[in-house]
């Protein structure tokens, strides 16, 4: 008998693990997305950098991110591109700039702060959105807030990402480098906006045309996936590229045609991305530094409320809104996941242990933040419609 498992048996195995933990997670009300990371976490060892489940990942997240950008035209992108800049700068400042200086109390290097401090940063962009689409909650008064704090963050995680890289390998970090990495990522968002603008300005006509579901398939999924590449290939994330994607069809108005589509595909393919997450955390053997890691996961927790609470009402939240969206801002994932690939030895393990911890106490937060809120506010009081009477 093969001592390996055929790919087709081990894909079709974990998607039954899959469909059982998403049932399961309905039976005991319990986030599914946790269970799929620890199932991830689980099989390490026999999928540990699996090909094959990484593109099918790559392909979820983008989708996820693909249907996110079709919500946000151009011209409702650069409004809040105005209002989110102060909460972003507020953002770098208490959880890149503190959590670097919190490393540096307990005795760090300046390059291992900063790096603890990038792994601290970013909000899982995965976690967040996939919990507000599973939750219902992408049509409540925070959510825009939410979304374009992650995406300011996956605009400027790059820049932490290229600082770290740029360091480890021996090279002299430079601000022609940060330039060039601005100027691409200037580059794509005009290119987006130029293609809805021009190609895509027809898009609704052109996909009545098309009776075969099949194709439509390819084509909408073929741009997502394009674009999303195109933004890798640039050394940008690939979740941008995916939203700027979307926003590009956003232009043409009743995008619930590309929706209807996509959604299937996503659906299949994103439990995949939690589970090679999973995969991607390496635990190790014991709790290094523990004191410095309670802390800093205690301060991730702070710094993304604070964010919400003092951000929120900068973006025009209400204070009720604004601890909603500050609660459900703590899980950390994939960039702290990309960051953390630059450590090594203790402080891989550090930083897999931060990142587990982090991603399971937002999740926890997330799904608690409405009932939070309502504790501290009180709940909010119901509108009475008013009936009218004929002849009055």
């Amino acid at each position: 008998m093969p001592t390996d498992i055929p790919a087709l048996l081990g894909a079709g195995l974990l998607l039954l693990l899959i469909f059982y933990l998403g049932f399961l997670s309905i039976k005991i009300k319990f986030p599914n997305v946790i269970l799929f990371i620890l199932l991830g976490i689980g099989l390490t060892k026999l999928m540990d950098d699996s090909e094959l489940l990484h593109f099918a990942s790559e392909i979820g997240i983008v989708l996820l991110f693909f249907l996110l950008g079709l919500e946000f035209n151009i011209s409702r992108l650069g409004g809040i591109a105005k209002r989110i800049l102060p909460a972003g700068l507020l953002d770098v400042v208490l959880s890149l700039g503190v959590t670097t200086g919190i490393a540096l109390l307990f005795g760090l290097s300046l390059y291992l702060s900063f790096l603890i401090g990038g792994i601290a940063y970013a909000t899982s962009s995965s976690i967040t959105a996939k919990l507000l689409d599973d939750r219902g909650r992408m049509a409540n008064r925070e959510t825009e807030f939410m979304l374009a704090i992650l995406i300011f963050e996956d605009l400027f995680a790059p820049l932490i990402v290229a600082i770290l890289i740029g360091i480890h390998s021996g090279e002299e970090v430079t601000g022609y480098m940060f330039l060039i990495l601005f100027g691409k990522i200037v580059g794509l968002a005009l290119l987006a906006i130029l293609l809805g603008k021009t190609l895509f300005k027809r898009f609704e006509s052109f996909l009545d045309r098309i009776d075969d579901e099949e194709f439509k398939i390819a084509l909408l999924i073929g741009i997502a996936l394009a674009y999303g590449g195109l933004a890798l290939y640039l050394g940008l994330s690939e979740v941008l590229g995916a939203f700027l994607a979307g926003m590009m069809l956003a232009e043409v108005g009743k995008i619930e045609k590309i929706d209807q589509t996509v959604f299937p595909v996503r659906d299949l393919m994103l439990p995949l991305f939690f589970v090679y997450f999973g995969t991607t955390i390496k635990l190790g053997d014991g709790v290094p530094m523990a004191w410095m890691l309670a802390v800093v996961v205690l301060w991730s927790v702070i710094s993304k409320v604070l964010v919400g609470v003092w951000g929120g009402p900068m973006f025009g939240l209400s204070k009720r809104a604004s601890l909603r969206g500050g609660l459900s801002l703590c899980a950390r994932g994939e960039f702290s996941v990309v960051i953390a690939s630059v450590a090594t030895g203790t402080m891989k393990v550090f930083s897999g242990l931060f990142i587990v911890a982090a991603a399971f106490i937002g999740m926890l937060l997330f799904e608690q933040a409405s009932n939070v809120t309502n504790k501290i506010y009180g709940k909010p009081e119901k509108k009475k419609k008013r009936l009218k009477v004929p002849g009055n």
